[in-house]
């Protein structure tokens, strides 16, 4: 997958796109991916997705920061696993004040040689999100592109949308969350030192780095471990630890950051700071794929998506 960042690095190759946020890169978004992937080789074409950076949610109404499901690093690694050819990231700083036509013409039409565009049916865009798939429609036939609506995905009763999944996950409902994303629900970090009690009462752990973004409720859920990135990720556990272990969601106030993960340490040594030094430079990745136990209740019996499927 090409990653470029700006419309003047983009060939003149036609090409059948999407646009949106992605946050999350849940069911619904691959299947309208999976659908420009499916028109763009049946027309001979490039498919192509464009997504901002910043989310604009969080430029919009920066006080009332949203957390991401997938920051943009996590994003763009998922969106290259559904095959997409290219994926535009602009600035959204500078394309905020755009109109509908704006966009599509320099964007769409100029910039990606649009030839079809996928959107869902609650599609907007423009400056104030003022214009509509019909909107999209009328300006497409004047720059020779067609617009394509996809129906929403249903799951339970409701569609399926990056807005739905952030309150499932934050109410810790993981379960729920991996049904609806299609994978588990993960975050990409690196470790940090923490206060050492893990290590003080003979169960060390592993403290990730502050981190921004969203992360379940306070609870401990059954989770995999992943220690770097790609076919060089590896699962850092002893042949005596089973492959899933428990990972703690809290609130630490004694923290610079409003949460924290942890989760057993799979390379126990004399040393507190050994799994630090090893992974210093390599991502960890905790998948959080069970029901939670609420910190505030006795450990009971949880049914896990991962054991039982």
């Amino acid at each position: 997958m090409q990653i470029l960042h700006s419309l003047d690095e983009i060939s003149s190759a036609t090409s059948v796109v999407t646009v949106g946020n992605f946050d999350g890169v849940h069911r619904g978004h691959r299947m309208i991916l999976s659908s420009v992937l499916d028109r763009a080789r049946e027309l001979n074409a490039r498919s192509a997705a464009v997504t901002f950076d910043p989310h604009p949610a969080h430029v919009l109404f920066p006080r009332k920061r949203i957390p991401l499901i997938t920051p943009l690093p996590h994003k763009l690694s998922l969106l290259a696993e559904t095959g997409i050819d290219l994926v535009v990231v602009l600035p959204f700083h500078e394309l905020r004040l755009w109109s509908a036509a704006q966009f599509a013409e320099n964007v769409l039409h100029n910039g990606l040689h649009a030839i079809e565009v996928h959107e869902g049916e609650t599609f907007r865009f423009g400056h104030g999100a003022a214009a509509s798939l019909a909107d999209l429609t009328h300006i497409g036939r004047d720059l020779n592109f067609s617009v394509h609506a996809c129906q929403p995905l249903i799951a339970n009763g409701a569609p399926i949308s990056s807005s739905r999944i952030r309150s499932i996950i934050a109410a810790g409902n993981v379960s729920e969350a991996r049904e609806l994303l299609g994978r588990p629900f993960s975050i990409i970090s690196t470790p940090a030192p923490g206060r050492g009690y893990g290590t003080l009462y003979t169960v060390p752990t592993i403290n990730l780095a502050p981190y921004s973004e969203l992360v379940p409720a306070n609870g401990v859920y059954v989770t995999t471990l992943k220690v770097g990135e790609g076919e060089s990720a590896v699962l850092p556990m002893p042949a005596t630890v089973p492959p899933s272990a428990p990972t703690h969601s809290r609130s630490n106030p004694t923290s610079s950051t409003s949460s924290r993960l942890r989760s057993p340490n799979p390379r126990r040594s004399s040393s507190p700071s050994s799994i630090a030094s090893a992974t210093s430079n390599a991502s960890i990745r905790p998948s959080l794929c069970a029901h939670r136990f609420p910190s505030t209740s006795q450990p009971r019996t949880v049914s896990s998506p991962l054991l039982t499927r």
